[in-house]
């Protein structure tokens, strides 16, 4: 189970503890939930400071490819970060987890969350994170599903975060130059900066119980039944992962931050799925479930009503 803290003892050194606490646990539940895959653990150290562990998934009877890693890193801000992260600072020091599972069967969905806590020499420091779903077929059911677990999440925290996290995710986990959205979307939040340390702890614990949630989502997803998947569905997954590999090298921040801060590259391109394809202007068929699921992948769709 991951270590909790309490409000007077909440600095980056238990925060980073809890998170690595957080990705074994994770690594558990979704072992027992998948029944085969299997997990390998690659521990590694970060030359300018800090390091890691990253625990890369196989071989399952749902996943087909994944990692949940884990990082507690620090040192010099280099220009780079300080204009990416629009700060002024001369060090810091960040901890996260981070997920991506690739499934194996095209009717099951690719999933993401990151949790994460920044800090600077100039006493600032911040939380963020998100989760999304990316389903090949867009199921509205199952959609709708996700994003009530989400809400009734955020709304055990503060009333106005699930709207406004959801709305973030829409605005986030979007290809500009496809114009659509990577999946459902989700929640996203960022520098969340505490004002005082109930508020610290507060945002510590949503990503914490973020973390927890994982796992029974993305359990809720594989259990549509499903047919052994056709070579169409097949050829249609590789397409979609390949919107997911313009995504994450285009637009994602963590991707972005790990390069800029000279990190594991092994680690950074963790989200990649095991096979992608690019096909010269594929258009599906007019009312093909391929066809249907781009109408769908679009910015603020309510998916709970």
């Amino acid at each position: 189970m991951v270590k909790t803290t309490g409000m007077s003892d909440l600095n980056k050194s238990n925060i980073a503890e809890s998170f690595r606490s957080l990705q074994q646990e994770i690594v558990d539940a979704l072992t027992r939930s998948d029944g085969s895959v299997h997990f390998t653990s690659d521990d590694w150290e970060r030359t300018l400071g800090g390091g890691g562990c990253t625990k890369t998934a196989s071989g399952g009877r749902y996943i087909e490819k994944g990692g949940v890693a884990f990082s507690e890193v620090f040192g010099e801000v280099t220009p780079s970060m300080a204009k990416q992260l629009n700060i002024q600072a001369n060090s810091f020091f960040a901890t996260g987890v981070s997920i991506v599972i690739h499934s194996q069967n095209p009717c099951h969905p690719t999933i993401h969350m990151n949790v994460r806590y920044f800090e600077t020499d100039q006493e600032e420091c911040w939380f963020g994170g998100g989760i999304d779903l990316t389903p090949m077929y867009v199921d509205k059911n199952y959609a709708k599903a996700f994003h009530l677990e989400l809400k009734k999440l955020c709304d055990s925290y503060r009333s106005e975060w699930y709207t406004s996290f959801k709305n973030w995710a829409d605005d986030y986990f979007y290809l500009e130059h496809r114009e659509e959205t990577r999946g459902v979307g989700g929640i996203f939040f960022d520098h969340l900066k505490p004002k005082d340390g109930k508020e610290k702890h507060d945002f510590f614990s949503f990503c914490i119980a973020l973390g927890r949630l994982f796992p029974s989502l993305y359990h809720n997803q594989i259990s549509k039944p499903v047919n052994d998947a056709s070579e169409h569905e097949k050829k249609w997954q590789a397409l979609r992962r390949g919107r997911y590999v313009e995504y994450n090298l285009l637009f994602d921040r963590g991707t972005k931050f790990g390069i800029a801060s000279n990190g594991r590259t092994e680690s950074i391109l963790l989200s990649m799925p095991p096979v992608a394809n690019w096909e010269y202007m594929h258009n599906p068929e007019v009312g093909t479930e391929e066809w249907k699921t781009l109408q769908l992948l679009r910015k603020g769709i309510d998916w709970i009503s």
